[in-house]
């Protein structure tokens, strides 16, 4: 009998299409590995080499995935030696690529409001989830992203009205505006445009001006720093609403072998721990908080 996670995990030495450098060591790659898009989902991530001097791999979320075109797209932030390598990489190299790894995002088909929170490098599965759920067409989702350091992206006045929403606070994506979903961004930095405060204040905020028949349509996803996503799920149990969020750790091998990356997750039958690579990245919240 042929198991489920055959054929899913592809590796591939994926060439570099585009590499293109932002403020605050942040980095986008776009990747040629059509064996990896044609399966990747929101929440999925890949395991690379980040250069032939370290082979121990990186995991990085996948921020787009065109299947047609055989590629991928990932935001990283450069941190360690490892990643300030990677961001060294030219365009027409090879990286040895991973992927796609781990369980994704599952929209809810019943609400119609779903509500994207991204913190940092926690921004690019929201991405991905935003253009899958424009894909699918019906809901009318909110991104709501959060950084301290210059967002990668030349941030734009919305044109597009959020109910709910402070007046002042306009800074969206341009990326999103062109696929006509509402975005808005968070920082404590003083960026024009952005709210003053956490991520998870708006997200407050915006719910507190619904009706209860509004916020029956909301369901929270969300990626981000650990405080962020605790913060979240307090948010969501707040006003009764399902919460999924993708956590991140330290990972070695990236698909279970080494359960480096375990957490305790409450199930029906008590704790017990889960590997982030294969049995997440993405868990409903309460079973995490």
């Amino acid at each position: 009998m042929t198991k489920p996670h055959r054929n899913t995990l592809f590796l591939e030495e994926a060439g570099i299409l585009a590499h293109e450098h932002y403020e605050g060591d942040q980095h986008v790659l776009r990747l040629a590995a059509p064996k990896i898009a044609a399966k990747a989902g929101p929440g999925s991530f890949v395991h690379l080499t980040c250069d032939a001097s370290r082979p121990l791999r990186r995991p990085i979320s996948i921020m787009r995935s065109d299947g047609e075109r055989g590629e991928i797209q990932l935001l990283y932030k450069a941190f360690g030696e490892g990643t300030h390598l990677l961001a060294q990489r030219r365009v027409g190299e090879r990286i040895s690529t991973l992927g796609p790894i781990g369980n994704g995002f599952t929209v809810d088909r019943e609400r119609k409001r779903p509500l994207l929170i991204g913190g940092g490098v926690g921004i690019p599965p929201m991405i991905f989830l935003a253009e899958e759920v424009r894909r699918t067409g019906g809901y009318e989702p909110l991104v709501l992203m959060g950084s301290e350091v210059p967002f990668p992206f030349r941030v734009r006045p919305s044109q597009i009205l959020v109910p709910g929403i402070p007046g002042g606070v306009t800074g969206a994506m341009p990326l999103l505006e062109d696929w006509d979903i509402a975005s808005r961004l968070c920082s404590l930095q003083g960026y024009a445009g952005c709210h003053e405060g956490f991520v998870t204040d708006l997200a407050r905020h915006w719910l507190e001006t619904m009706d209860a028949a509004q916020r029956e349509q909301v369901s929270v996803y969300a990626c981000g720093p650990h405080p962020m996503l605790e913060a979240v799920a307090a948010v969501a149990k707040d006003f009764d609403l399902p919460c999924q969020v993708s956590m991140e750790e330290f990972m070695a091998c990236g698909v279970g072998g080494c359960a480096g990356c375990t957490i305790q997750v409450t199930t029906e039958s008590g704790p017990a721990m889960k590997r982030v690579c294969v049995d997440g990245p993405v868990f409903e919240a309460e079973t995490i908080f």
